[in-house]
């Protein structure tokens, strides 16, 4: 059965270029973000990980962890962490998971039979602190990650569990939130005492509280 927003994200251990990791324990206290990847020696595969380390320090400062997986071993994943960077001009610099057996990519759903029953589809999945599952995208094979979305959407996560708000389409860190539904006005107007528009009983906007 498919994880769902709110399920426990399994537990594993499995090794990666970084050495042996036991996944919960590597999570620790922060966020987490892990994707997975066809295949290694793979053209969108190579400038996904390039540009999810150059954003490595921006989701740091948040207190989020990146890790990636392929079904290859690590042998092949060093070897094409050499590629990654003259390709892409930066180094690998978060852990890259090898799943030869498969096993984390059952446990988490990674391959999609009816497109590829041996790789992994472009999986994400974000993971807060305990361990919940709390955002899944899944992309075919042939279309590369938006990771500025995946950022955008921690930023919100981190944010709403914070404030009671909840954030409008196309949202954007600093731009103004809506108030949940489930706060009364009168409730409202005790966390929110910078004020708010009553655009609808059921759509009041504010500033961004952060």
């Amino acid at each position: 059965m498919a994880l769902q927003l709110g399920d426990t994200a399994p537990d594993f251990t499995a090794d990666s270029t970084e050495g042996s990791i036991s996944f919960h324990d590597w999570i620790g206290d922060s966020w987490c973000i892990l994707f997975s990847h066809p295949k290694d020696y793979t053209p969108v595969c190579t400038t996904e990980l390039g540009a999810a380390a150059k954003l490595k320090s921006k989701f740091a400062d948040m207190g989020v962890k990146i890790i990636g997986l392929s079904v290859d071993g690590v042998e092949d994943h060093n070897g094409w962490s050499g590629d990654i960077e003259e390709t892409q001009g930066v180094a690998l610099n978060f852990p890259l998971l090898a799943d030869p057996d498969r096993k984390v990519s059952d446990l988490y759903g990674m391959i999609h039979p009816n497109a590829n029953d041996t790789l992994t589809v472009r999986s994400v999945f974000v993971i807060d602190p305990n361990k919940k599952v709390r955002l899944t995208i899944t992309y075919p094979a042939s279309t590369g990650r938006n990771f500025d979305e995946v950022f955008r959407v921690v930023q919100s996560l981190q944010l709403t569990d914070k404030h009671k708000v909840a954030t409008p389409v196309n949202w954007k860190q600093g731009e103004d939130v809506i108030i949940v539904p489930a706060l009364s006005d009168d409730e409202a107007d005790k966390l929110f005492p910078g004020g708010y528009n009553r655009i609808k009983p059921y759509l009041r906007t504010t500033k961004c509280p952060s």
